[in-house]
């Protein structure tokens, strides 16, 4: 009786979400008909590794180790041939582990990790049920995918630890870390996008293509459609369609970058870009009521995430953050807006990540900050519209000018109605 009731209840209970969590992995190998172990093993296992760090408590962990070990050996005698009926078909190890992690599930249970056991236990069986989606997703994966999920790895896991994180430079401004911050955020987001177009299936529909490809690259969008519709000049108004979307999912872009880049300082340009985004989804949804979306939209784009992009985007980030830096402090607020439309024509990114962290540090006011972004929305306008000019069929030009026209003529009634 040297153990309390409190303390052994405190035992039982452990053991008891041990055995749950056991019997739910033991479920679903079950159900998918492993002979090697199923709904009796994996609960027997998970008590194993609760009842051994039940006992380590007063013997020391070689009890965890040695019961492990009798574990593994059981499984190397399971996998022999000719022992029975126990070894699987195939020359996967997935049973194998699974046992192994359950056996850690219950020691983690008895040592007080209960929630973390439970979450761990669920993420087993999520990757054990998901065999088929997983592989099938994998199974669409070709070499430049691969190839640009690792550059991705390079940009972010790489080289961003190894970047200095602190001010340097004109106006202490230039923030090495931070600033490839944003460049893995940029390329995160766009391949995130990519891939999501091509699991899901982005050719699918107008409005799929459009919102992907808002948050891709409008620019690349519309140069796409516009070509798109010279080849095919009956889809122009699909064209049109998918292009406003893509133009009124940037905002969207706007304000996730002014969220994570403005900081506290940086909420209140949010609200008139929230209405920019409100107005721009009304024009589209206008837009699309001419138009009879029988038809995908060609999305031939490869994944955007080339590390070349990453290197120009960072260095047009950097020219911009000090083209404003001084802009600000030498020509005033004409100089600061002249930056914004030179730099917003063909990147939207760039102002507005540079604008955000200026209002975050306070170097210029949450008025100013959105309005300087809102000018480089309008040049961006400007410029996608001159491609559709002089890259599509005639029949595209007047709906996007359309479209164009009202998204530009509710920014300029922001620009001077909204408060502060």
């Amino acid at each position: 009786m040297g153990h309390g009731g409190f303390e052994m209840s405190g035992l039982l209970v452990s053991l008891a979400i041990a055995l749950g969590l056991g019997l739910l992995i033991g479920l679903q190998r079950e159900w998918v008909q492993k002979p090697m172990a199923g709904i009796r093993t994996f609960p027997l296992v998970a008590l194993l590794g609760g009842l051994s760090a039940a006992i380590a408590e007063a013997h020391g962990g070689w009890v965890i180790a040695a019961a492990l070990l009798g574990c593994v050996a059981l499984m190397i005698f399971a996998n022999v041939p000719g022992a029975g009926d126990a070894r699987e078909e195939g020359p996967g190890l997935t049973t194998e582990f699974a046992l192994l992690v359950t056996f850690a599930v219950g020691v983690a249970v008895a040592m007080g990790y209960r929630l973390e056991a439970t979450v761990c236990a669920g993420i087993v069986m999520v990757l054990l049920q998901g065999k088929s989606q997983l592989h099938g997703w994998v199974g669409r994966f070709g070499e430049g995918e691969l190839r640009e999920i690792s550059r991705l790895v390079l940009l972010g896991l790489v080289i961003l630890p190894l970047l200095p994180n602190r001010e340097m430079g004109y106006l202490g401004v230039i923030n090495p870390f931070k600033i490839w911050l944003m460049v893995v955020l940029i390329v995160g987001i766009s391949l995130a996008a990519y891939l999501a177009s091509k699991f899901i299936g982005g050719r699918k529909g107008a409005v799929l293509s459009g919102v992907l490809g808002g948050l891709i690259s409008s620019t690349a969008t519309t140069a796409g459609m516009a070509r798109r519709s010279k080849s095919a000049p009956e889809s122009s108004r699909v064209c049109a369609l998918v292009v406003m979307i893509a133009t009124a999912i940037v905002f969207v872009r706007v304000m996730a970058e002014i969220w994570i880049a403005g900081g506290e300082a940086g909420r209140p340009m949010l609200p008139p870009f929230a209405a920019m985004l409100g107005w721009a989804v009304v024009v589209a949804w206008v837009l699309g009521r001419f138009v009879k979306v029988r038809e995908s939209a060609e999305d031939d784009r490869e994944a955007p995430s080339e590390f070349k992009a990453a290197v120009v985007f960072a260095l047009l980030y950097v020219g911009v953050l000090l083209g404003v830096a001084y802009a600000k402090e030498h020509l005033g607020d004409a100089g600061l807006y002249a930056v914004a439309a030179i730099s917003g024509l063909t990147d939207m990114d760039a102002i507005t990540l540079s604008t955000a962290e200026l209002v975050g540090k306070g170097h210029i006011g949450t008025g100013q900050g959105w309005r300087v972004i809102l000018l480089g929305g309008l040049a961006n306008l400007v410029f996608k519209a001159g491609m559709v000019a002089v890259l599509a069929h005639r029949s595209m030009l007047w709906p996007v000018l359309a479209a164009f026209g009202a998204t530009a003529a509710g920014a300029t009634a922001l620009w001077i109605w909204w408060p502060g």
